[in-house]
């Protein structure tokens, strides 16, 4: 079953209405197909033109999609004979942050990325993707690995921001994003990065300080959430839509600021909508870059990384 959103809730309507005509169909007489052919149709285009005239709010509540492609999801559908590696080898493993080797379509690469999980339970065990800092810790191991056996970097950033717990704090939660950052600077190896749903804040930007970021269609990438900032501006986060719109947290406001390099293309709908679709589309654009990228000089990787984040904002 779809979970529809807010917004979503005229196309809910009429594919209810399908529904219940398909379900009248299969016991009447009466041939009612051309009705359901056109409703069918008017719910296709009224779909389209919902998700053309998406606001930033309303692109915010798509990324969060609880329906949405996760890390895991990504790892089934896209890459091949991945091997997880977990450990920071100082405190602990984080399962927010997931990594390991992994091929796509026959390319060897460390894949990092963050997992929300899927239901209540996968959700707690994944601290819903909210990294600690054995997480950053893990992610700075597996980049130095991959440098140390020449494989290009792959992650896949969806995280509200990394966990703002006292734990967390006590264990150096500031110094461990750093640290991801620098080593997401440094590497001497290709780095692509793709927001793929939620890119917030710090706990993003330690997975996605690589020479190539991509972002999904109906993602969003920020410095805080629109919550966050509407209930530090106005003192209400009732007002989050305004935050949105003001942050440009969208992909396509991101693209014109040089803050990301592509948009990937998601299904009509969202990437819950379709996830084996936007797999192939995501799967497709992240073997372009590798494949623009591979053969150049650690020198010349660290050099692009550093010219575009200087950019930003010129």
């Amino acid at each position: 079953m779809i979970s529809y959103l807010e917004f979503e809730k005229p196309v809910a309507a009429l594919e209810a209405r399908i529904a219940e005509l398909r379900q009248t169909a299969q016991g009447g007489d009466i041939d009612i197909s051309s009705e359901i052919r056109r409703l069918e149709s008017k719910s296709a285009e009224l779909l389209a033109s919902t998700y053309k005239a998406l606001t930033p709010w309303q692109k915010t509540q798509v990324a969060r999609h609880p329906s949405r492609p996760h890390f895991k999801d990504y790892v089934e559908k896209i890459f091949t004979d991945f091997m997880p590696l977990g450990g920071d080898r100082l405190f602990g493993e984080d399962q927010a942050i997931v990594g390991g080797f992994a091929k796509l379509d026959g390319r060897r690469v460390m894949l990092i990325g963050h997992e929300k999980g899927n239901d209540t339970q996968s959700r707690i065990r994944h601290n819903f993707g909210m990294g600690k800092p054995e997480g950053y810790r893990k992610a700075i191991r597996l980049m130095e690995m991959a440098s140390r056996f020449g494989l290009p970097v792959v992650t896949l950033v969806d995280t509200s921001g990394a966990f703002p717990g006292v734990e967390a704090e006590e264990r150096g939660q500031a110094e461990a994003i750093a640290r991801s950052t620098e080593a997401c600077l440094a590497l001497g190896v290709p780095m692509v990065a793709t927001i793929v749903g939620e890119g917030g804040s710090g706990g993003a930007v330690a997975l996605a300080s690589a020479e190539r970021v991509l972002m999904l269609e109906h993602a969003v990438y920020s410095v805080i959430s629109p919550e966050g900032c509407a209930s530090i501006l106005w003192r209400t986060a009732e007002r989050a839509a305004d935050a949105a719109e003001a942050m440009k947290v969208t992909a396509q406001d991101l693209l014109s600021l040089g803050v990301i390099d592509r948009i990937v293309r998601e299904p009509v709908g969202g990437a819950h909508r379709d996830p084996e679709a936007t797999c192939a589309l995501l799967g497709k654009a992240i073997g372009e870059e590798l494949d623009a990228l591979v053969g150049k000089p650690a020198a010349e990787l660290r050099q692009l990384r550093a010219e575009r984040f200087l950019r930003i904002g010129a």
